[in-house]
């Protein structure tokens, strides 16, 4: 697979998660400490262990559109680890 094809499936994979966190917001939180999404009962953050959480649903709507329209610039925990 040629890295343009590899890039192509990760930013549709980032849309396609993107557009499942715009149809359940609530369901999700941001993390403060590294701008991750996570899901909404998880209790600290799997990356970067902050326990800060932004729950706003319009916040995480807007940030799940910034996200799936970019490539990942984050660290995780599989880089980590």
């Amino acid at each position: 697979m040629s890295h343009s094809h590899k890039n192509d499936a990760h930013m549709a994979d980032r849309a396609e998660r993107a557009a499942k966190i715009i149809e359940q917001p609530e369901e999700y939180k941001i993390c403060e400490g590294c701008d991750s999404i996570l899901t909404a009962g998880a209790v600290t953050c799997p990356n970067c262990h902050s326990y800060r959480f932004d729950t706003d649903p319009q916040t995480v709507v807007t940030h799940a559109q910034l996200l799936g329209s970019r490539a990942q610039t984050s660290v995780t925990r599989e880089d980590l680890y």
